[in-house]
């Protein structure tokens, strides 16, 4: 394969822009459902996964609402019942079908929770995880063929401040608009932006590190995921704090860690990171945010990520769209 843009992972993060304006035009939930509840529960895995922890920062810090990410062992394997009566639960996944998405959310509706579920698979008959939901949330009718999630991962976060405000939030109009703006940018522009830094290096390194804080950990979990599945590179993700809590004392000089900021100047805790770093002589990157719109510019940080795992992992002759060893569907228990 021997350009990066004739791939159809790269065809769907192009579809981006346009998804999340037909995702926008077709949104619509109940918007009663929510004074219910001061605590939801969020389910997912792999992406999905990442997707509940960025919900878990933004409507914890800007909803005032608690989110409880499930774990599905302890929901198979408890020997009381767990109480969710009068409960939310958000389960995510993009084709609906993951068995043990599918098995744990049905538990705990049994229990007594409502359940929300949001994928990208517009076919009921193909989507057990609709099936068994009061409330379904579509990303798009467009297929993610490539088993890496890209355009769904940034639907799910799209949804996700999209019903901030419903759950208590103020995000205005023009945040949703300048992120949507700067994605467009990021992709028209992607090879001017890539060249700023010294990416090419980590196809030659040990280890590659994400480290961020807040939403930005959740985007620093999925780009080392993406790095993994479509470039087939040893990467972790990490917050500054688990970070400075043991796995820095792994890296050496032969790794690079890349610093994701939300803000244009390092917060203490990066700065922290980055002398850690200069200490052990390790080589990192500090992606700064390619806007100020804190925590949407999260979304664009990601797209920009996505991208580059995309170009390293076509510069080292691999198919991104459908890696040795994965499939579109894990199917776990």
């Amino acid at each position: 394969m021997e350009k990066y843009t004739e791939t159809l992972t790269y065809k769907d993060i192009s579809e981006i822009p346009n998804l999340i304006n037909q995702f926008d035009n077709a949104f619509k939930i109940n918007k009663n459902i929510f004074k219910k509840y001061k605590e939801v529960y969020l389910l997912g895995r792999g992406s999905s996964g990442n997707a509940t922890l960025f919900a878990k920062y933004v409507w914890e810090i800007y909803c005032g609402v608690i989110s409880n990410i499930v774990h599905p062992f302890s929901i198979f394997n408890h020997k009381k019942k767990l109480d969710f009566n009068k409960r939310l639960l958000f389960s995510l996944s993009q084709s609906g079908r993951s068995p043990d998405i599918v098995k744990c959310s049905k538990i705990i509706k049994d229990m007594g929770a409502e359940l929300i579920s949001i994928t990208n698979e517009s076919d009921l008959k193909s989507n057990p995880l609709a099936k068994i939901s009061e409330h379904h949330i579509l990303l798009s009718n467009s297929k993610e063929i490539p088993v890496a999630a890209t355009k769904s991962f940034i639907l799910q976060l799209w949804a996700v401040l999209r019903l901030s405000n419903i759950m208590g939030a103020s995000f205005g109009e023009k945040n949703f608009m300048k992120t949507q703006n700067k994605i467009s940018d990021i992709i028209q522009n992607f090879e001017t932006l890539y060249n700023r830094y010294k990416f090419d290096k980590i196809l030659s390194d040990g280890m590659t590190g994400f480290v961020g804080r807040g939403p930005f950990n959740a985007i620093a979990e999925d780009s080392a995921l993406k790095f993994r599945e479509m470039a087939q590179i040893h990467s972790l993700g990490y917050s500054a704090a688990e970070f400075l809590h043991g796995p820095v004392g792994s890296f050496t000089s032969k790794d690079t860690v890349i610093i994701l900021s939300g803000e244009k100047r390092l917060t203490d805790d990066l700065i922290l990171v980055k002398e850690k770093l200069q200490e052990k002589r390790v080589n990192y990157i500090i992606l700064e945010p390619f806007s100020d719109n804190y925590p949407f510019n999260a979304l664009e940080t990601d797209v920009f990520l996505k991208l580059t795992a995309l170009k390293l992992a076509v510069k080292k002759g691999l198919n991104p769209d459908n890696p040795k060893g994965l499939s579109k569907v894990t199917y776990t228990l």
